[in-house]
């Protein structure tokens, strides 16, 4: 087995850039500004003016080291190698060669400069793809750490290194220029200043410099005490401003002119990777490995900048993921930082954020400058609903560690003012829930109300709207840890279990001090997932398997086994029929809750801590350990015939690498196209041409519209409603006129023309027969010719033609019986190849309504309508067959539904 037989991966959701500094392209027929990030094996492309995803690159073989650009081409570096790209998806130059990993380019006109990791210095013909020049380097003297070009300075780069040197080279030559005064720290940037002959030096102790080249001197001098410069960049729009940036996510605005700060704000909340000043304007664009990319403008009161606009996804990885509401569009996630996210499975552009969870939102805005203290530890799992979506907060969730349950709004898109804390009954238990966190949760159906399970055993329901305590089910409702809580669609009844085994039941809002009852599991409960509409609740176990109870009968209707480590998280299809189960044995098990058998497995390099699955069924999205994205699996079982059998639930499971940010695409179909376009330094294509017929025993219908076969009918009233009130003026005396041929296409009729010499000026025409084009085709094929030109002419006609050429066929009308005979034959060879069907009965009634006291009169006409009739016969079992067992099967499934 080579993957999952019903999972096709689809692509990742969330990615938006990483540690790789990204690149600026500028675009002069579009005039905008292009940003290229790197997402690990492929590239992303948006445009400044909105930050819209335009591209998204092909997959690399390994993950990307470096990018860089230039007005023709993307360039990257993976596994030793440079690619040269356009529109961020065509492959168009291969430069192989390195010894090591690639982590720096600079395109230099017709040239590409590359460095790898041994320091290695090449330099390439970006068309020939040859290695113009080699320089060698050795890590123990000269570890090249940045490189730029000068302005003005002709054939020259200058390199910085992590023993603090500068050097300039000639790579015309090949010959070192000068070695400039050594730095007290290792070069990590260096960026050309507006002026010439000055280049901005940024140092990995903090220190700016602005050395002048042709003096071998240091014009200014900047210190920033906050961490090591990963990032310098000029305002070129009149402005003497130079911006750096540290690992800490800070950027600081210096004034040139005055020598000081101008301005300093935490850009990121890590690392700046990225800076860069678009060209004349107000702006710099900046990104970092917390997963986001933004826009900044110059025009605060005091010369800072503000954010103009972002996009982002999780910083650190998503710990529970949902599907929210019936259509299946959008996806609640809460990752591990502290945040609850949107995002949309069709579009990137309304992904959005519900911010991040905090003790005091008013007091974390103010203080944006310093780190969050009113931060609140990640939201470790929650539950929404959409009855009252815009009335109040519709989520609700809760934290690691914490007793608190937070409230959001999924409308506003912001986090609620509620938080809800246990209470206490007495002093001694109020004691008692100092220690205490909430560790399950569930909301109404009716979105009232939410229950709370603690890890004192505590089972409370608080008021979503005003936050109010409401009841608390036993005193206490069990003697260990709640691991999950459930309600009904109905809010009759409550459910809940324990670390020990124990699965209660309780009324909802009466006698809630007993339970009704109660099940003792083999092992300790790890969660509850449920299936309001069926009534089915699956209960996974400490010892790895996972029960299904029938909570009407509260019976154990099924046992699953199979997984081999603790299970993180499981869901049940929208019908019910499947349930999916993750593990951290990186497996992903779909078993059929009908039949009691495993239908599915697969296994993953990276273990699946949550996983959900669409209202709608056509997709499953799962989040992973280390990943910050999210993974959608496109279900196959909806477009395609799925045979699906039992497997041996111990079996050992196929391995499947995740989706890649590539939508829409096989990520196993990727690679091979990109590594047979890597061996040979092709384009890469991937085209498909859909054929005429997918099965020769299905009815086809054309392509052709509606109107051109619909309006044959009503010919005589289009023509009456599109009669011009005035008549037609035409010229008196017309000198001469050509045949045209009836079609689509403009085109004269010189069929009749023979050529007699240059001396004769007589047409003698080749036959003396007066049919039409189509007739004479229908004629040409009395010898037992193909009909198949026939067909193809009159498919082309529109309704007046097809009108008027069908009436032609009359020996009244210049034609002959022998026509109409090959016409039926006609008719005869459509319905038999199941091609052009509802042309074919269009064009049969037309000849019928037109034709039908001739063809009554004749015997041979009668003839072929009896063969007719058997084919149409043969068509209409077909459509019959289909039909009825279309029918039967919603018949099936609306009482199987009922039920």
């Amino acid at each position: 087995m080579s993957g999952s037989v019903i999972f096709r991966r689809n692509r990742a959701l969330g990615y938006v850039s990483n540690h790789i500094p990204a690149t600026v392209k500028y675009i002069k027929s579009r005039k905008t500004n292009i940003v290229v990030t790197c997402i690990g094996r492929s590239l992303h492309a948006y445009e400044s003016k909105h930050f819209r995803l335009i591209s998204v690159g092909r997959v690399h073989a390994e993950d990307i080291t470096c990018i860089s650009s230039d007005n023709r081409f993307v360039y990257s570096a993976s596994d030793k190698k440079v690619f040269a790209w356009r529109a961020g998806n065509q492959l168009f130059h291969t430069y192989p060669g390195h010894g090591g990993n690639v982590h720096l380019l600079l395109p230099f006109g017709q040239h590409l400069v590359s460095v790898d990791e041994e320091s290695t210095v090449r330099v390439w013909d970006i068309e020939g793809e040859s290695v113009y020049l080699e320089i060698p380097f050795s890590n123990h003297t000269f570890r090249i750490t940045a490189i730029t070009h000068p302005a003005t300075y002709i054939n020259k780069i200058l390199l910085g290194s992590e023993q603090g040197l500068l050097q300039l080279w000639n790579i015309k030559n090949g010959k070192l220029i000068h070695t400039f005064q050594p730095m007290e720290s290792r070069v990590v940037v260096l960026e050309q200043a507006p002026a010439a002959d000055v280049v901005a030096v940024g140092l990995q102790c903090g220190g700016i410099k602005l050395v002048n080249l042709k003096f071998d001197e240091i014009i200014m001098e900047f210190k920033q005490d906050w961490g090591p410069v990963t990032g310098i960049s000029f305002r070129t729009d009149g402005h003497p401003i130079m911006i750096t940036s540290s690992t800490n996510g800070e950027v600081v605005s210096w004034d040139l002119e005055k020598r000081k700060i101008v301005n300093q704000h935490t850009a990121h909340s890590l690392s700046v990777t990225t800076l860069h000043c678009l060209p004349s304007e107000p702006l710099f664009i900046s990104t970092s490995p917390d997963n986001s990319l933004k826009m900044w403008i110059f025009d605060m009161p005091d010369g800072g900048a503000r954010l103009l606009r972002f996009r982002e996804g999780h910083s650190a990885p998503p710990a529970c993921i949902r599907f929210h509401g019936a259509k299946g569009g959008n996806i609640l996630s809460a990752g591990e930082d502290s945040s609850l996210r949107v995002f949309n499975t069709i579009t990137e552009k309304i992904n959005r954020s519900l911010g991040r969870a905090s003790y005091n939102r008013k007091a974390a805005k103010r203080n944006r400058k310093y780190e969050d203290v009113h931060l609140m530890a990640p939201v470790v799992d929650f539950t929404s609903e959409v009855t009252r979506e815009k009335e109040w907060d519709n989520i609700a969730a809760i934290h690691s560690g914490l007793d608190i349950v937070t409230t959001w709004s999924y409308h506003n898109s912001k986090m609620g003012e509620l938080k809800l804390k246990p209470k206490a009954e007495d002093e001694k238990h109020r004691q008692k829930l100092l220690q205490v966190e909430a560790t399950c949760i569930c909301l109404t159906n009716c979105g009232n109300f939410v229950v709370v399970g603690y890890s004192s055993g505590d089972v409370q329901r608080f008021n979503v709207q005003s936050g109010l305590h409401r009841t608390t089910y036993g005193s206490p409702a069990h003697e260990s840890a709640v691991r999950g809580v459930a309600v009904d669609s109905l809010n009759q009844y409550v459910i809940s279990g324990d670390s020990e085994g124990f699965v209660k039941f309780w009324n909802f809002k009466t006698n809630v001090t007993k339970s009704l009852g109660q099940i003792r599991m083999e092992d300790g409960l790890t969660m509850f997932r449920t299936h309001r509409e069926s009534g089915m609740l699956s209960i996974p176990l400490e010892n790895f398997i996972i029960n299904i109870l029938d909570c009407d009968t509260k019976v154990i209707v099924r046992k699953f086994t199979g997984h081999r480590a603790p299970i993180t998280d499981c869901c049940f299809s929208p019908d019910s029929r499947w349930l999916i189960s993750a593990s951290l044995d990186s497996t992903i098990k779909i078993w059929d809750i009908p039949s009691a058998y495993m239908i599915d497995h697969f296994k993953l390099d990276v273990p699946c801590v949550s996983l959900t699955m669409s209202p709608t069924g056509d997709f499953l999205a799962t989040a992973h350990v280390d990943n910050l994205g999210i993974y959608l699996w496109a279900n196959k079982t909806l477009f395609d015939h799925i045979s699906l059998r039992a497997l041996e639930p111990s079996s050992e499971a196929p391995l499947v690498d995740l989706p890649a940010t590539v939508p829409g695409v096989d990520v196993e179909q990727l690679d091979e196209e990109f590594t047979a376009a890597l061996n040979f330094g092709e384009e890469i294509t991937v085209s498909y041409k859909t054929p005429e017929q997918l099965d020769p025993d299905l009815v086809t219908m054309s392509t052709a519209t509606s109107s051109r076969w619909q309006n044959i009918f009503h010919l005589d009233l289009l023509k009456k409603h599109g009669r011009p009130r005035n008549p037609v003026n035409t010229e008196k005396n017309v000198p001469f006129f050509l045949p045209t041929i009836p079609g689509l296409e403009f085109k004269f009729d010189l069929s009749a023309a023979t050529d007699q010499g240059d001396s004769s000026k007589v047409i003698i025409p080749k036959n003396f027969n007066n049919f039409t084009v189509f007739g004479q085709l229908l004629h040409d094929t009395t010898d037992g010719g193909s009909l198949q030109p026939a067909i193809d002419h009159i498919v082309k006609l529109g309704p007046s033609m097809v009108n008027f050429e069908i009436k032609s066929l009359s020996p009244d009308a210049a034609g002959s019986v022998e026509l109409m005979e090959q016409f039926l034959y006609m008719i005869l060879d459509m319905l038999n190849s199941n091609l052009n069907f509802e042309l074919a009965q269009t064009y049969l009634a037309v000849f019928l309504r037109e034709h039908g006291d001739l063809v009554t009169q004749t015997e041979s006409l009668r003839d072929l309508l009896e063969l007719l009739e058997e084919a149409q016969e043969r068509g209409w079992k077909k459509l019959e067959q289909k039909l009825l067992y279309g029918l039967g099967v919603v018949g099936m499934l609306r009482n199987y539904a009922s039920l």
